[in-house]
């Protein structure tokens, strides 16, 4: 590496910083406890889902601030672990001796995680963001094992866009009918333009495609290695159309001609260690029959999959699962589907036992949708012995009891906005 190039690419990144109309996320606050942890952290997540922006804000309030690359820059595409060395002798040269160092999407850099922990021995702090789920698995198992504190980043969550929005709303116990009106407005942009930090700021046509071409041929075809790029495009295509709806490996080897389903499930791991896109298991007691069943998808975000998929009227409920989706796995919940005679939507499990049962539609204007939500939902509750089911809508708000074979049964039906907001 070019000492003298690698110099003007630190000055040129060191005067970086946050953003004016930065929108606060909710995982700074789970940073803050942790910055005087010994531990380093590690925050993953979908590219340019607001990352650097994250690390910038921790930077901006440290007294260390000065230690900070970002490997994305194609100046550094000559970069590996020998140059780490290089790297803190320019460090000290241009900002004398510190403790606290700031790496973004360093897992462009090959063994990167042999320097961290050299770094982490000498009792130095370390902030890392990285665009791969799997540098949370191989890279980091044996050579960091209990060193480093892992975080996900989302794109913006409901919360977070109201928080900036209309601030007012937060927290709020009790809606006056203007408060109700504005959480529906910001909702319906928010089911509109998604979570994806600079889509939202700017709402450019074609960024969505942009983002999703770069995290392909990034993130996935070069840094897997895949011989073709259709295969894999396809899977994506039909998966972006077919958000929280039930697929099989089998399946989706008829349609992207892959060799085998071994490959078609290969694929999907690629996508989900991206972070573009998830799949979830249809529950059972028994591990082998969970995964034998089908299984349900969801997307990162749900206006970048309306971006890249095939649309038409009816998907409204199926974004509106998928809003819900991305919020449990916000929530750090244990997420699958049920299905036996009845379908409902999520089961969530807490450590050996199922906890809550959701469903989600647009809205129970009828008796035939009313009836066929609460049949899915007293199915699960029946099967997992849970008292209590929970129906998110659009528009309705209400709590029933009702006595089932001689057990009373509560449904608390709430407007999805609001259940969003209850952190």
């Amino acid at each position: 590496m070019n000492i003298e190039l690698l110099k003007q690419v630190i000055i040129e990144q060191s005067v970086r910083t946050v953003p004016t109309d930065f929108v606060p996320r909710t995982v700074y606050q789970q940073v803050i406890p942790l910055k005087k942890n010994k531990e380093i952290i590690i925050v993953t997540g979908l590219r340019r889902c607001g990352k650097s922006t994250l690390l910038q804000k921790i930077r901006s309030e440290e007294k260390e601030k000065d230690y900070y690359l970002n490997f994305e820059d194609d100046r550094l595409i000559n970069f590996n672990v020998s140059d780490f060395q290089l790297l803190v002798e320019v460090f000290t040269e241009l900002f004398g001796h510190q403790k606290t160092f700031y790496f973004d999407e360093i897992q462009n850099i090959p063994d990167w995680e042999r320097f961290v922990r050299r770094l982490h021995d000498d009792d130095c702090k370390i902030y890392i963001t990285g665009s791969n789920a799997t540098m949370l698995s191989k890279e980091l198992g044996t050579k960091l094992t209990g060193r480093y504190i892992a975080l996900t980043m989302y794109p913006y969550s409901y919360y977070e866009y109201v928080n900036y929005y209309s601030p007012e709303l937060i927290n709020k116990k009790v809606y006056a009918t203007q408060d109700i009106a504005m959480a529906r407005r910001l909702f319906a942009q928010y089911c509109r333009v998604g979570g994806i930090p600079e889509f939202v700021r700017l709402e450019q046509p074609d960024y969505l495609h942009t983002l999703y071409e770069g995290v392909i041929y990034r993130d996935i075809i070069t840094r897997y290695k895949l011989p073709q790029e259709r295969p894999i495009k396809e899977l994506t295509f039909y998966l972006a159309s077919h958000v929280g709806k039930e697929i099989t490996f089998n399946a989706l080897r008829k349609i992207t001609h892959l060799s085998s389903a071994t490959t078609v499930a290969e694929y999907c791991d690629y996508l989900e260690n991206s972070f573009l896109c998830f799949l979830i298991n249809r529950y059972s007691h028994s591990l082998k029959q969970q995964i034998g069943y089908e299984k349900k998808q969801y997307f990162i975000d749900h206006a970048l999959a309306g971006a890249i998929g095939f649309r038409t009227s009816e998907d409204r409920g199926r974004f509106l699962e998928n809003i819900v989706f991305i919020e449990l796995k916000r929530r750090n919940k244990e997420i699958y589907f049920h299905k036996n005679k009845k379908e409902c939507d999520f089961i969530i499990k807490e450590k050996n036992k199922v906890t809550s049962v959701i469903q989600v539609c647009v809205h129970m204007e009828s008796e035939e949708i009313k009836k066929r939500e609460y049949a899915g939902l007293f199915e699960a509750m029946k099967l997992y012995r849970l008292k209590e089911g929970l129906i998110l809508t659009e528009d309705k708000e209400y709590k029933e009891t009702m006595l089932i074979e001689g057990v009373q049964h509560t449904v608390q039906v709430m407007t999805l906005w609001k259940w969003l907001l209850a952190l």
